[in-house]
């Protein structure tokens, strides 16, 4: 059972996806929760998206591009604060390995309805395996709950 809070957020999220031309994800947190994986804290939604699509949605949004950080980082990346949760939009993303920065871009896409809406979300072990590959503890444990 997903929280009120994430619920709305993410039939937010959908709504606002409605005029994407290229696939999207949501990733992290939300996706382990819409997967089942319990117990889990979403804090945020993550939506990975192609950057033409992240554009154009941040505009009709009022979004302002942001900066990248020392462990992630996107060629586009913004923070939608409207919704009971911040949904962060990433396009173009990466996180640093030890191999250097790793393009994250999903290969599988499963839907799930949420409130009559579709959710895009990788399938079970491709979310596990990126997770991994997050490396943070909260990442880890949250691809241990998903396997």
């Amino acid at each position: 059972m997903l929280a009120s809070d994430l619920r709305e957020t993410l039939v937010m999220t959908v709504d606002a996806m409605r005029d994407a031309r290229d696939p999207w994800w949501v990733i992290s947190s939300a996706a382990a929760a819409l997967h089942g994986a319990v117990p889990i804290e979403v804090g945020d939604v993550d939506v990975l998206m192609s950057v033409a699509d992240a554009q154009r949605v941040m505009d009709q949004l009022g979004v302002v591009p942001d900066g990248a950080g020392a462990m992630f980082r996107s060629t586009l990346f913004g923070r939608w604060e409207l919704p009971p949760l911040v949904v962060e939009i990433m396009a173009g993303f990466h996180v640093a390995t030890s191999a250097g920065w790793t393009k994250v871009l999903p290969r599988t896409r499963v839907p799930i309805f949420v409130n009559k809406r579709v959710v895009y979300v990788p399938d079970r072990a491709e979310l596990a395996e990126m997770l991994k590959l997050f490396g943070r503890p909260k990442d880890l444990e949250r691809a241990r709950l998903l396997t």
